[in-house]
């Protein structure tokens, strides 16, 4: 007997496979000979996951740690020991800030962040295209029937909130109501960066009774920009203005986890206001060694040398895929034409995620993994609809080798999809 609820499961996978928007766990995928596909797809921009000398490090620090498996509980009962103490400690100094605190990922970090501290009548404004974890905290918060998103990067846009939110809310203009902004520094899925000083600048004049309250998610920044690897915001010299930044360990630094880097005021209302904090054990003796033994490589310059690895092979990407688009239609594939894709600045360095957009993400995505490269095809629900795109991430681990036989498989990708449409087109590559 098939329940009623089982019947409307199905009918919800039946109607994304319908769309062709039904998400899957399988196998990985691999190339048509078996082997392993080139990765141009996952987060692990430093290739630490690989690193010869983080293994070694971390297997050695294994051995002579007598606690590895496991934490016992969470970080307010039995989880929270001395080496979880010790590491806050360390990435409170590393970080410049005056309190850190852990959590299991950055997805749980963000969700205490905007759940948590956003009170009664609260304001949070939001980029558009900020991580689900945000949105996610932001629907359980005391202040959810307020939250207003500006557009995309948008200047202007979050301006004119800001601005909404002191001509219709007195609180505001007092000082007594708090607005949030929430923002990325490096958003996962475009590649580009916020505009972090004018938005802070925008923030501090709007806002001159200090109740505009910022928070930024590193999660891709952190370990490939600034002093050490420690992100925009500290490239910028901006810590001191930002009052909440998150930094995460599963993606640049081959770890998991996340830590929040606050004052001690916020860090102490957190350990008593955040759910995903207090109701989940904490991270295990091994995950706590494994974030030391990459924040060694931050600290010891190692980061610094494969950052500037990732940057010289992202130029040369981009570089190429540039001057392959200037000759197909847009609909069928381009690269957004925003600065750090572009033209790289000290305040918006090469960026290792590139979007290809594309009308075809699957068929690309698929041709790509036939050639041995692993890339992925991104389309509505994670992005936007009408912005389909194969995103691109560029590891230190990966040569120049790897990435001209990836833009010639891109490029014979194209010609084969204009040969198909009309054969007098082929003719234009």
């Amino acid at each position: 007997m098939v329940t009623a609820l089982e019947r409307r499961i199905a009918e919800s996978l039946d109607s994304r496979a319908s769309r062709s928007i039904l998400r899957r766990v399988d196998q990985p995928p691999s190339a048509e000979d078996g082997t392993a596909l080139v990765d141009f797809s996952s987060n692990d921009y430093l290739s630490l996951s690989t690193n010869t000398t983080l293994r070694r490090n971390f297997l050695e620090k294994l051995s002579r740690t007598e606690l590895i498996l496991g934490s016992g509980g969470s970080r307010l009962l039995d989880g929270n020991t001395a080496a979880h103490v010790a590491l806050e400690t360390r990435l409170k100094d590393f970080f410049n800030g005056s309190a850190a605190l852990l959590f299991n990922s950055g997805f749980d970090a963000n969700v205490a962040l905007f759940a948590a501290l956003p009170q009664p009548g609260d304001i949070v404004i939001i980029d558009s295209l900020i991580h689900a974890s945000v949105w996610d905290g932001c629907r359980s918060s005391r202040a959810r029937e307020q939250v207003w998103t500006f557009d995309h990067n948008d200047l202007e846009s979050l301006e004119m909130k800001l601005k909404e939110a002191l001509t219709t809310h007195e609180g505001v203009r007092t000082g007594e109501t708090t607005v949030f902004v929430g923002a990325e520094t490096l958003y996962s899925m475009d590649g580009d960066f916020a505009p972090l000083r004018e938005m802070v600048d925008l923030v501090e004049k709007t806002l001159p009774r200090g109740n505009g309250f910022i928070i930024l998610d590193e999660a891709h920044a952190t370990g490939l920009y600034g002093p050490k690897g420690r992100g925009l915001v500290a490239s910028l010299g901006l810590e001191d203005r930002i009052p909440i930044r998150l930094h995460t360990f599963g993606k640049a630094l081959a770890s998991n986890g996340a830590v929040v880097i606050c004052s001690p005021l916020v860090r102490s209302y957190l350990c008593n206001y955040a759910r995903s904090l207090i109701f989940t054990t904490a991270l295990s003796h091994s995950n706590v060694i494994s974030i030391g033994c990459s924040f060694d490589l931050l600290e010891d310059g190692t980061s610094e040398e494969l950052s500037r690895q990732v940057r010289t092979l992202c130029t040369s990407f981009v570089e190429r895929i540039v001057q392959l688009t200037t000759r197909v239609p847009v609909a069928l594939l381009s690269i957004p034409r925003t600065t750090c894709l572009i033209v790289q600045s000290p305040d918006c360095p090469a960026s290792p995620i590139i979007p290809l957009m594309t009308s075809k993400p699957r068929l690309l995505a698929s041709h790509l993994q036939r050639k041995g490269y692993l890339a992925r095809p991104i389309t509505w629900p994670t992005v936007p609809k009408g912005q389909d795109r194969v995103r691109i991430c560029i590891h230190a681990g990966n040569t120049e080798m790897e990435i001209t036989g990836l833009v010639d498989a891109i490029a014979q990708w194209v010609m084969d999809q204009q040969a198909a449409q009309s054969p007098t087109l082929n003719a234009r590559l």
